[in-house]
């Protein structure tokens, strides 16, 4: 078993540190971690330490001693941004765990015309939270030291503007009679960035086809079978990552 992961502000570099606030509640009074065991301190941006555990002091302070040099992880060589059109009910969340759970890089909340739910005022801020907060926790989950970026609500000209900055930009659409290709065998950059679009349960409207098209979005589709918009996002990333070379 692979250590757990903790969130701080900076990365420590000192011979000890004191994890406290809500991260060393979870690690003292969740997690219940004894003197002996190993953690990893991370910014989520890809800076990253490893410690072992001296003492837990009361509910929430963790002491941490022999930690390691600061490492970083560099930035994958393939980016792969998803622009998820937003699911309704807790879907959302879902869909923001396994892909982050997958290794996606970035994420961007599409309102796609078929969409049901509506992320406006207060309530789009809630749920852009609530997206950001389980790509953190999914992201401590996984044991990742980089965790993905949740962008805010995009509107379909920000996703072609995303589409047409891409090296590779992939709209899913299931529809071989749209001339869609097998996402297994599309030609991949060695580097750059790859997006991909994931429409809303009722698909992508046509007139947003067209100003995907228009932007360099080309069609593509998974398999045989129709996933739902909660789970295409992360289908979609274990197929560029085991091609990238990032599973192997």
């Amino acid at each position: 078993m692979t250590a757990p992961v903790f969130v701080v502000e900076e990365v420590p570099g000192g011979p000890e540190f004191v994890l406290d606030g809500p991260e060393g509640r979870h690690a003292v009074s969740v997690k219940r971690l004894n003197p002996g065991e190993d953690v990893v301190l991370t910014d989520g941006r890809g800076r990253w330490t490893e410690g072992v555990v001296k003492a837990a002091e009361g509910k929430d302070r963790l002491v941490v001693m022999d930690l390691h040099t600061v490492e970083e992880e560099p930035e994958p060589q393939v980016r792969i941004t998803v622009v998820q059109a937003l699911p309704k009910g807790d879907r959302g969340e879902l869909a923001v765990e396994t892909m982050t759970e997958t290794g996606v890089d970035a994420i961007v909340p599409w309102q796609a015309s078929r969409c049901i739910t509506q992320w406006r005022g207060d309530r789009g801020a809630k749920s852009l939270a609530k997206w950001r907060s389980t790509a953190r926790e999914a992201g401590k989950q996984s044991r990742r030291v980089r965790f993905p970026e949740v962008a805010e609500a995009a509107s379909t000209k920000q996703v072609a503007q995303l589409l047409a900055a891409a090296d590779l930009a992939v709209v899913l659409h299931e529809d071989r009679e749209a001339g869609s290709e097998a996402l297994a065998t599309a030609e991949l950059p060695t580097a750059g960035s790859v997006v991909v679009v994931v429409g809303p349960e009722g698909g992508v409207s046509p007139e947003e086809l067209a100003v995907f098209a228009e932007a360099g979005g080309r069609p593509y589709r998974l398999g045989r079978s129709v996933l739902r918009t909660s789970t295409a996002g992360t289908a979609a990333v274990a197929v560029l990552l085991a091609r990238t070379g990032r599973w192997s």
